[in-house]
């Protein structure tokens, strides 16, 4: 397991605490004043070389034990202050510009790629979300999705305080390749490493299928092996799953405009107007579908 922090105290004072926590291994940036440090630590069974740091990076080469080649690792820390955001997106970008072997990036951005990524207080300027996915695109990172909450950040305690915003993230990019952030389907190799469960592509759409629950126990009852084996072989057997899905719900959308066009072109009666009702119903579920995926 590795972690990576952002801490007030010198470096000194976080070594002994990181090795309390049973973390023996480590790099501590010391705080500076005001602005904050960073703690970048992992358990013994990793070999860590630094690469380069400062007060908003930690920028890592880890060795695979598995001896399915090296990666690299940056632990990523943007300025919260406007003024200062388009540095962390060059340092972003000069970090980028290495692409030698998979590269995982990880931790808080201090922004948010989407205003859906933001509840309460004022509006985000969009200039400054475009700025980062720029930066995030020039770097070639896909985003690797996430567990838990989907807000990582938390203010004030009354409805009419609270702010909540997803400035927490991890992002990938394999060996220089084109990687778009649309394109969510790289699986790392350290699947039981850094963060102790592997990453797969999941799409929100799939839950929203009648079939999904049935055909994931299913299929994992069917799968046999090692946890990272059958993981493996879920992903492909859903992926097939949903491809089916996929190609039949374009035609259903196309059916479903050409029967409502004929509904509402024809004579209102309550029965027309109940088939009316329940053809949107299900045209505006396909609607959803298509815009999850």
């Amino acid at each position: 397991m590795v972690f990576l922090m952002e801490t007030k105290v010198e470096s000194k004072r976080m070594e002994r605490i990181r090795r309390r926590s049973g973390f023996v291994n480590g790099i501590d940036v010391g705080a500076e004043g005001s602005r904050g440090g960073l703690c970048l630590a992992w358990k013994e069974e990793f070999r860590v070389s630094l690469k380069t740091f400062s007060k908003n990076h930690v920028d890592v080469q880890v060795e695979d034990s598995n001896g399915q080649g090296d990666w690299r690792f940056t632990g990523f820390y943007g300025s919260p202050y406007v003024k200062d955001q388009h540095e962390s997106w060059r340092l972003l970008q000069v970090l980028g510009q290495e692409q030698q072997c998979p590269w995982l990036v990880s931790r808080d951005f201090n922004e948010i790629l989407y205003s859906s990524e933001k509840r309460g207080g004022q509006m985000r300027e969009e200039r400054r979300m475009i700025a980062f996915r720029e930066a995030l695109e020039d770097c070639k990172l896909m985003d690797l999705g996430f567990q838990g909450t989907w807000f990582t950040w938390e203010r004030g305690n009354l409805p009419e305080t609270n702010i909540r915003e997803r400035l927490d993230r991890g992002w990938l990019m394999k060996n220089g390749c084109s990687a778009s952030l649309k394109e969510r389907s790289f699986s790392p190799s350290h699947q039981h490493g850094l963060w102790g469960y592997a990453y797969e592509k999941f799409e929100a759409w799939w839950t929203l299928e009648e079939s999904f629950e049935e055909e994931l126990k299913k299929a994992w009852e069917s799968l046999t092996g090692m946890i990272s084996e059958k993981l493996g072989g879920l992903q492909t057997y859903l992926s097939r799953w949903a491809s089916l899905i996929r190609g039949g719900r374009e035609r259903s959308k196309k059916e479903l405009i050409k029967e409502l066009g004929i509904l509402l072109e024809g004579e209102k009666t309550d029965d027309t107007l109940g088939k009316i009702i329940e053809t949107r119903i299900n045209l505006n579920l396909e609607i959803d579908k298509e815009e999850m995926y």
